[in-house]
């Protein structure tokens, strides 16, 4: 009995160092890895005190992101603050006031995590001038302080989609008195480790 259990396991050696390779194995792929960019894009809704009064104002935006990108290759935490200082009101609620433009994006290639931490924290700014003028000031609510007047509601998840840059996944802060929405699209782009 122990011969016949030998036997068959020295058969199988042979048969286990055909099967291995020898050597590297040339024109393996790489592993995959993801590195993200994140697009920000701002809209008014169609009841937005924006659009009803002031159609083709100017005026200026600005937000603060609080963003946590994490993983073994790259470290981020911190805030953005874009700003866009020439902005015109649209003659309708179809148009955005900011145009999809581009907020982050990752330099170095990772391990798959899942995504960036994305908040919006505040959002700012203002329209026209003189007695017409329409100021914004919306933030989050905080644990321990009042609901503020304009509450900027974040991390409202939209529907996945894709465009021009590929995937993306999209999430939504929206300002409660002044109805504006400021939508940001992150896109996990493959690449190789």
């Amino acid at each position: 009995m122990r011969f016949r259990t030998l036997f068959r396991l020295l058969a199988l050696v042979p048969l286990t160092f055909a099967l291995a390779p020898v050597g590297p194995v040339l024109g393996a792929a790489a592993e995959m890895g993801v590195r993200h960019r994140i697009d920000v894009m701002v809209s008014a809704e169609p009841d937005a005190p924006v659009l009803a009064r002031l159609k083709g104002a100017k005026g200026e935006l600005s937000f603060t992101v609080r963003l946590s990108a994490n993983s073994r290759e790259s470290k981020f935490f911190g805030m953005l603050r874009p700003s866009f200082p020439d902005v015109v009101v649209p003659d309708g609620p179809g148009k955005p006031l900011v145009q999809q433009t581009k907020l982050w994006e990752e330099d170095v290639c990772h391990q798959r995590r899942g995504l960036p931490k994305v908040t919006v924290t505040q959002l700012g700014g203002h329209f026209a001038e003189g007695e017409a003028r329409i100021e914004i000031s919306a933030i989050n609510r905080h644990i321990g302080v009042l609901v503020p007047p304009d509450e900027l509601t974040p991390g409202i998840k939209l529907d996945q989609g894709s465009d021009s840059f590929g995937l993306f996944y999209a999430f939504r802060a929206q300002s409660r008195n002044s109805r504006l929405n400021v939508d940001l699209k992150i896109y996990p782009i493959d690449c190789f480790l």
